[in-house]
């Protein structure tokens, strides 16, 4: 839109893809790919960017390469486990061993950041939730009320890419 004003044109600058800002807050969708959070380039991971013994911290992107990040519900804790060592109901959703979960704890919303590999789970450090990542991030201690929400993963083209919606809603309910 152009505005006269004083004799000088003034444009009204809109976002070339005004629906980019959406797609930043939607949820995950299938294609996606996950990228670390804070990295700038937004570079797919694979199964190899993931250790056993540290937590990535990821966000997904769109194939069109937007990252979806305006929502903290959208931020992803992924794990690597061996693939034996899952329950038989999380396998589906695992990418050679590779699980995504929300990374908003149930309990009250805060981060799940960190995977203690002497007992195998992930953990909140607020309140000392812990998440079991190989059974579909059951509660296993703490106060959390419910499981983490897992996102299914697939492998394509060498890249973690999400294979469908997250397996519950992701964040917290005030009580």
């Amino acid at each position: 839109m152009l505005k006269r004003a004083g004799g000088l044109v003034l444009a009204w600058l809109t976002p070339l893809d005004a629906s980019a800002q959406g797609d930043q807050s939607a949820r995950p969708a299938r294609g996606d790919v996950l990228v670390r959070v804070g990295d700038a380039t937004a570079t797919p991971l694979t199964p190899a960017d993931v250790t056993g013994t540290a937590v990535v911290m990821a966000w997904p992107a769109t194939p069109a390469g937007v990252v979806r990040s305006g929502s903290r519900l959208n931020r992803l804790v992924l794990v690597r486990l061996d693939p034996a060592s899952l329950a038989e109901r999380s396998r589906p959703h695992a990418a050679e061993g590779v699980m995504a979960y929300s990374a908003v704890c149930t309990h009250t919303g805060c981060e799940v950041g960190a995977f203690l590999a002497d007992e195998q789970v992930l953990y909140c450090d607020c309140h000392e939730s812990k998440f079991d990542p190989r059974d579909q991030g059951r509660v296993i201690g703490g106060p959390a009320p419910r499981n983490l929400p897992a996102l299914p993963l697939t492998l394509v083209d060498g890249r973690l890419t999400v294979a469908g919606a997250f397996t519950a809603r992701p964040g917290f309910e005030q009580g």
